[in-house]
Formats: C-alpha cells, structure tokens, sequence
C-alpha cells in the first residue's frame, strides 16, 4: 500500500494548521496595525471625547444650581484640583476674563490668547455651539500638543433680547495637554514583537496539536474503513472526542454490522439456492436416465418417471419465480393493480386447493369470517400473500395438523389471521422470520419443500401494499400470522 506523504497539500491536518497559523497572524498584523498607524488619532478623539464629557458636567453643575459666580468658581476650581494637567477658564462676552482658578503652573494667560482668539471667532461665526482644535502647546519648550476647547456657558436673564442675552453670556475654555505617544509608541513595538514571538509559537504549537488531534480519528476511520474494504466487516470504528465524528464512527460501525449480515445473507442465499436447484436436477437426470435405461419400453413406469420429472420442473420454475418476484418488489419495479375484493370470496377459493390435504393427509383448516369484507388492493398478490401463510402454517403446524384463518373487522381494519398450534418461535429468531432463505431452528411437520422466500414475499407485498402486518409466537404453543388492510366503505345509495 502506497502511502501518502506527510505533507499532502489537501490532508486536513495541514490546512487545519495553515488556517490555525494564518488566522493567528492576521490578527497580530491587526493588532500591529491599529497600534502603530491608528494610535494618535484615536487618542486624540479619546481627549476629545473626555473634555466633551468634562465640560457638559460642568454646564449642568452651572446650569442645576443658582447660576451664580461663586457656584461657578468652586466648580472650576474643584474640576481643576481633580484634573491637574488642564487649564480651565471662563470669560464673558467681550473677552474678559471672568474665572481662571490656578492658573499660576500653566505660565502666562497671554500665552493662551492666539488659541482663545481662534476658538471666539469659530464660536461668534454662529456655526457651531462648541468648538475645539489641537494646536502646540504654548507654554511648553518641547513639540508637544495641546488640546483647545469652548463653548457657551448661557446665564439666561429674563427681560433681556437674545442679542443681550448672547453679550452676558460666559465661554467656558479647556485645554488639556495632548502628551507625546512617539514613545508609548516606541515601548508598545517592542512590546509587541515579544507577543508576536509568543503567539506565533503558541499558535504553532496549538495549530500542530489541534491538526493532530483532530486529523488522527479520522485516519483511524479511514484504516478501519480499508480493513472493511478487505472483507473485514466486523471492524469496529473509534470516533475520538469530537460528537461529528463520533456519529461518523458509528454509523460505519453500524453500516459494518450490517454489511457483515448482508454476507451472512448472500452466503446463505448461494448456500439455499444451491440446495433447492441440486436437488430437483438431480431428481430429473436420475428419472431421465431412469427413463432411457430401464422404462422406456413400460408405459406405466415410463408415465411416472415422466410425473416426476415434471413436478421437479415445477418445482424448479417455482423457485426461479419466486426469486424474480422478489428482486421485482425489492427493486419497486413490479406495479399494483388495484381494485376493490371481497377477500372472504378470495380466501375461499384458495382453501379449496388445500382440500387434498385434508383428504390425504388429515389436515384441518377451519376458515371463519362471518360475513364478506370490501378491501382495496392487488387481489392476485394478496391471494399470495394468503397462499404462502397457510403453506407456512401446514409445514409448521403441530401434531394435531390443525390450522385456522381468522378474517374479521377491527375498527376500520380487515384483519387476517393464520394459526397454528406448532412449536413456535424462539423470541430472539421471531424478528428475523421475514428474511430470505431463514431457517427456524424448529422442525416442520409435513416433509415439503418451498422456495424458502415464502415469508419474504409476504413481507415486500404487504409493505407495497402499505399493509400492517406481524407476528405472534409462544414456544409450544404455535405462532399468529397477522395482517390488516382499510376496509372499502360502500356509499350510500
């Protein structure tokens, strides 16, 4: 057996490691990505949406309480003292100077005047109601940035135009610095080239391991499923840890188990039909030879030989019937021809073929049906199916060779029963009676020889026939064949 190389291209277990890897480096690439290209601007809004945050609490400390000075002032100078790298101040209207707590560490107030001129002017255009901007940081030597921030801060007086209004109103200022990320930037790279080394590896190891893990069950399927190939059909499946392919292993299992009994079955199948053909072909060169050598001149003799060689010939083209109408039902090529019967009047037809029986050989077969039963369905094929249930129950009836058939209405069913007071079924053979060519580990009375697919052809006509159907069995007692069929309700008139 030619075995494939490890590294097959197409095998599972390399693209579940290139997918584990190539998934893995993508999201470090992302990750890289964002940090390196993304990280300044998305501190930025960050800052910005921090200061956004900041001054709304402070309008609505300013706008909840009296609205006056003193309240504003203690408010500033708390959000100062709780944030101390900002500078926070409020003028009026025409640019003076109302509050700046603390303004002492951020150097001069001039130094702000080209960042709160440019801030009043976006503000006084009528365009937005608050506004900021990143721009240098005037009171420091280094490139660092800073963050410029205003907006209204109305205190409404009522007898006043808007115009007055708008001239009273305070401009609240915030800026906050913006510090440098180049080297937050520089120590995340570094940071980030030992994570992707890491990750890599572990990705690499997890990727193998999972690979592994996963590829190894269905190898072992695959093994299993060559080993059936051979013949070996009592191979048993492992699915591993994963629930898909433990349901893969035991459905291969099952399918084993079945194929196993499938060969049992053809073995069988050789066996029987070997047996049944042997025999009447025997019978008929030995009584042909017979003929040819010994009774071709005594009409007698010469007319029984030539009896059994015909019912041999019967028996033969009985056995190959059988065998065709079976592979036809089994295949769903044979087609039902439908009508409405009265299966009483079937049934007695067929019992009157068995009269010899109980002339010859002492048979009894009581029919009881009390009045006739309209049924739909293939009339020929259940008489069949009525056929080789008394057949059975004559080869398999007790000492007293008595059989009786029951047809009655249940309900809306026709139901038919064949009895017999044989020895019965052993319980763990009774499912298996409807298969082909079994044989019942009881013995049969009468010494007759069937096709051996009685039974079968029982089966398949009542299943096209969408019939219920079953079996009833005791050992000692004898076995119930039954089957049920919808009653025609005649119309009313």
């Amino acid at each position: 057996m030619n075995l494939k190389s490890k590294f097959d291209f197409k095998s599972i277990r390399f693209k579940l490691w290139v997918y584990f890897i190539g998934f893995a480096l993508l999201l470090i690439g992302l990750i890289w990505f964002l940090q390196i290209f993304f990280l300044d601007n998305y501190y930025e809004q960050m800052k910005t949406a921090e200061t956004t945050k900041l001054a709304d609490q402070i309008i609505d400390t300013f706008q909840d309480g009296d609205g006056s000075l003193l309240e504003l002032t203690r408010t500033l100078e708390a959000v100062s003292a709780a944030n101390g790298d900002i500078y926070v101040r409020v003028e009026t209207g025409d640019g003076s100077i109302l509050i700046s707590p603390d303004y002492s560490g951020h150097g001069p107030l001039y130094q702000y005047s080209l960042q709160v001129q440019a801030l009043r002017n976006k503000l006084e255009s009528g365009s937005f109601s608050r506004v900021s901007m990143i721009t240098p940081n005037p009171v420091a030597d280094d490139d660092t940035k800073i963050l410029a921030y205003a907006c209204y801060l109305y205190q409404a007086t009522d007898g006043l135009t808007e115009e007055q209004n708008h001239d009273m109103s305070y401009i609240l200022y915030i800026f906050s610095p913006l510090y440098p990320v180049k080297s937050t930037v520089s120590i995340m790279r570094v940071q980030l080239v030992y994570i992707t080394v890491i990750a890599s590896l572990l990705a690499l190891t997890l990727a193998l391991y999972l690979a592994r893990r996963i590829s190894r069950p269905i190898k072992e399927i695959t093994h299993s499923a060559a080993e059936m190939g051979k013949g070996n059909y009592g191979v048993k499946f492992k699915g591993g840890h994963y629930s898909e392919i433990v349901e893969l292993a035991d459905t291969l299992t099952n399918a084993s188990r079945e194929l196993e009994k499938t060969d049992m079955y053809q073995k069988d199948l050789i066996a029987n039909v070997s047996h049944d053909l042997r025999t009447p072909l025997t019978m008929i060169k030995s009584y042909a030879e017979m003929i040819r050598d010994l009774s071709g001149d005594n009409p007698e003799k010469r007319e029984a030989h030539l009896n059994v060689i015909i019912d041999e010939t019967n028996r033969l083209n009985t056995l190959v019937n059988d065998m065709l109408n079976m592979s036809k039902m089994q295949s769903r090529s044979i087609t039902i021809e439908r009508s409405n019967f009265d299966i009483k009047a079937t049934a007695e037809s067929l019992l009157a073929s068995y009269d010899i029986l109980a002339e010859q050989e002492g048979y009894k077969i009581k029919f009881n049906c009390p009045a006739p039963i309209i049924v739909n369905g293939d009339e020929a094929k259940i008489k069949q199916v009525l056929s080789n249930l008394i057949t059975n129950a004559v080869k398999y009836c007790g000492e007293d060779k008595e059989i009786i058939i029951n047809i009655r209405k249940t309900g809306r069913k026709m139901r038919c029963e064949v009895i017999d007071h044989g020895a019965g079924i052993a319980p763990d053979e009774i499912n298996h009676v409807w298969e082909r060519y079994y044989k019942s580990s009881t013995h049969h009375v009468r010494p007759t020889e069937g096709s051996g697919l009685g039974l079968s052809i029982v089966k398949e006509i009542l299943t096209l026939h969408r019939a219920n159907y079953g079996v009833n069995s005791k050992l000692g007692k004898g076995s119930t064949f039954w089957f049920e069929m919808d009653i025609v309700r005649e119309r009313r008139k």
